[in-house]
């Protein structure tokens, strides 16, 4: 695709074969308006999820999603494969014809994409050869298959132009170069009537290479990025100088049942015009071989290529629209071609899956197996969360959800997704936390002290191997009961669902190492709706935040450890006129008897996490979660400055250069000092400064001390008990704090 060529908040950088090169793997902000974060500066958060792509072998993944395409999706059926490609030679052969095309013609498409050009000159020819296929393909039956669905009706589409997605206040810009989209979406913006038979073969024929504008994310099943040069795609595809069809190489973790079926599709005997198209020439300039993704042959990097995305990354912004397009997507799949080589690119919240690349100039037939498997999805096949049935509400956007509960019967919400207080996420793998304001007819009439306009729903993949957020919220509750510090300062959860569908069951499926490490179910919560502590300054936000502290401490010596201390997660409401303060979110929580493994969970919100978890071991893990850790990154949510916002730039680095910039702040507050601050928050704004930069500096000094006096050998006892009221007596016995405490509370 071309650059954008156009002004806006965030644009696809221009195409380039830029070499990939290492970055750290930061702990990311949840959600892009958290502290102002531009769309456009999630590029690195992307390459850090891109960087961690597993591998697999095309004729697994074929398997699978034959199998989904299929009349029993849950069965296993290891012929599926072998089967869909012995049917799908008479279409390679030329030897299908329809009222509208015949497959002779793909050969001919071939033949036009394979000749010297500019980039998008092979963009025609390779949309005729793949909808004259999925056009042969459509009244193929395989024993066991499903017919293609009509509700989808699949079509592949250049594009080539801006798409706009708006992300709380932040709008992107992406220009994907083709897409696989329903054929209805993409009549619409040339005003066909997609029932119609003729207009359908003028629209292959015309409208298909033309480039539709205001086409919505929403309506994309699937990207098709291409380039001339192949870039650094972590599963080496085939050697162009093998003239005969055949299958990859199986990994040895391959199941056995796809490695048997891998034989037998070798010895298939292709016919003229797939032989025509072995010998025909490699199109883009010569390869000198396969590649690998993350290490490419030593280069010079200029400023100019640090600043561009390879396709992969490039491919994952796409994705990050897809997911931010569509509530509780389950996966998404896009396509990466590379002169005569595609790879299919599986997204879920675990992670990205990545198979080894199909030659559909001398494999012809896996292409159309491809294409065919395709054409049998229906919507939830693409991801689509069929619990969640779009709507409209008084002219907006909406979605609505029901499910049967054993103690309310039918539950019914309606989720105002084009609210304005609606908080979305966008990127790829995580927790990809959405929180909807909710209406629910069942849930007012059994909480009759809330209002209607109330409540939120919390849409989120959780970790498997977590104890989920509603078990630490009966946990939480239960301390409530004896402990006013913590009774009204937690969230009231009204009601929750979790799907039962892990994120793991595709990777068993395909044979992918460590199928479970990071294994995501997605969860639903509703919650009474609170207000955030952004909106309040000075005495008020000190207040709240106490109130907050209080409460985590409480929770903390009871065994409730939370873990991802920010202003995000800090909220409020008014009971009795006066405001009370709520420790919110507790995904990321853990018990003090929890000793269950964390897979690759993100533990917390980079610009408030504590200097020690930002390092390279805090990264790896290696530290123990110590409460001053919390502490600290309380003290650091009490600056919220407005304006300029110096302190944006923490949340778009990574750990440790977050960690770099948190260390300049604490030796230089006089930059970053507010003029208008209160003046007793000043104070003790300075006083939190000074204790975090002291208290490291003794640590700092017993460690010179123990090299100085015992030899650098000897361990310090991380199982010494900590002192927790200690550190936190250091706080609040400052005469800032008290007189805030004062001010805040003027009738105590």
């Amino acid at each position: 695709m071309s650059p954008a060529g156009e002004t806006g908040t965030s644009s696809t950088p221009p195409r380039a074969n830029a070499q990939a090169h290492a970055v750290g793997l930061p702990v990311i902000s949840d959600n892009i308006s958290l502290v102002g974060v531009n769309v456009k500066q999630v590029g690195p958060w992307i390459k850090r999820d891109v960087e961690q792509t597993k591998e697999c072998n095309v004729d697994a993944m074929l398997q699978v999603l034959l199998q989904r395409s299929s009349c029993a999706p849950d069965a296993i059926q290891p012929e599926l494969l072998q089967k869909c490609l012995e049917v799908a030679l008479p279409v390679c052969n030329g030897q299908v014809s329809t009222a509208l095309v015949k497959s002779s013609d793909i050969a001919l498409a071939f033949h036009e994409y394979v000749l010297p050009g500019v980039e998008n000159k092979y963009y025609s020819p390779f949309i005729k050869a793949t909808n004259i296929a999925l056009a042969c393909l459509e009244g193929i039956n395989v024993d066991g298959m499903r017919a293609a669905v009509p509700a989808v009706d699949m079509i592949c589409q250049q594009h080539d132009m801006p798409m706009y997605q708006t992300h709380q206040t932040v709008k992107s810009t992406r220009r994907p170069d083709l897409v696989l989209l329903p054929f209805k979406s993409a009549c619409a913006p040339f005003e066909i009537n997609n029932k119609d038979a003729q207009k359908r073969k003028a629209h292959m024929d015309k409208n298909a290479m033309a480039s539709p504008k205001n086409l919505p994310w929403k309506d994309i099943l699937a990207c098709i990025e291409r380039r001339t040069k192949p870039e650094y795609l972590p599963v080496d595809h085939p050697k162009v100088e093998d003239p005969a069809p055949g299958p990859s190489q199986t990994p040895a973790t391959q199941p056995a049942s796809v490695a048997a079926h891998q034989t037998k599709s070798a010895k298939l005997q292709f016919h003229l015009p797939v032989l025509l198209l072995h010998s025909l020439p490699r199109p883009g300039p010569a390869n000198a071989g396969p590649t690998t993704l993350w290490n490419p042959p030593p280069k010079k990097k200029n400023k100019t290529d640090e600043t561009e995305a390879d396709v992969t990354v490039q491919m994952g912004l796409y994705a990050a629209e897809m997911f931010a397009a569509n509530l509780g997507v389950n996966h998404l799949l896009n396509l990466i071609v590379v002169d005569d080589v595609i790879w299919i690119w599986y997204y879920d919240r675990q992670g990205i899956i990545q198979s080894s690349g199909i030659n559909f100039l001398q494999d012809l037939p896996r292409f159309m197996v491809l294409l065919y498997a395709l054409q049998r999805f229906k919507l939830e096949d693409w991801g689509r969360n069929e619990a969640f049935l779009s709507s409209q509400i008084e002219g907006k956007q909406c979605h609505e959800f029901e499910i049967e509960d054993e103690n309310l019967g039918t539950v019914d919400l309606q989720l105002h997704t084009s609210h304005p207080e609606r908080v979305t996420h966008y990127g790829l793998q995580g927790r990809a936390t959405n929180v909807v304001p909710v209406t629910s007819d069942t849930l007012s009439k059994k909480y009759t002290h809330i209002q209607k306009d109330e409540m939120v729903a919390k849409i989120f993949w959780g970790e498997t191997s977590r104890t989920s957020e509603p078990e630490i919220l009966k946990k939480v509750k239960e301390i409530a009961k004896v402990h006013a510090s913590v009774k009204d300062h937690i969230p009231e959860l009204l009601w929750h669902h979790t799907f039962t569908n892990p994120t793991s069951a595709i990777r068993e499926a395909l044979g992918v190492p460590e199928p479970t490490k990071g294994s995501r179910v997605l969860y639903i919560l509703v919650f009474r709706k609170l207000k955030p502590i952004t909106e309040l300054h000075g005495t008020e936000f000190f207040e709240v935040w106490r109130q907050c502290i209080l409460c985590h401490i409480t929770l903390w010596k009871e065994g409730v450890y939370h873990r991802d201390v920010s202003p995000g997660n800090m909220m409020w409401y008014w009971k009795d006129g006066k405001r009370i303060g709520v420790l919110n979110d507790y995904d990321l929580s853990s018990l003090a008897d929890d000793l269950g493994p964390r897979g690759n969970e993100r533990t917390g919100t980079v610009p408030f996490m504590a200097l020690d978890l930002l390092t390279e071991a805090g990264q790896r893990g290696e530290l123990k979660h110590l409460y001053r850790y919390d502490l600290e990154s309380f003290m650091q949510g009490v600056l919220l400055p407005t304006g300029s916002r110096p302190l944006d730039e923490w949340a778009t680095s990574n750990a440790v250069a977050c960690r770099g910039k948190k260390l300049a702040f604490l030796n230089s507050l006089e930059a970053y000092y507010p003029s208008d601050i209160n003046e007793y928050m000043g104070h003790f704004l300075v006083i939190c400064v000074r204790v975090l930069r002291e208290n490291g500096a003794r640590r700092s000094s017993r460690f010179e001390e123990r090299i100085l006096n015992r030899g650098a050998m000897e361990q310090p006892n991380d199982e010494e008990p900590e002192d927790v009221d200690g550190f936190l007596h250091i706080f609040t016995n400052t005469p800032s704090w008290v007189k805030l405490t004062e001010l805040s509370n003027p009738s105590q």
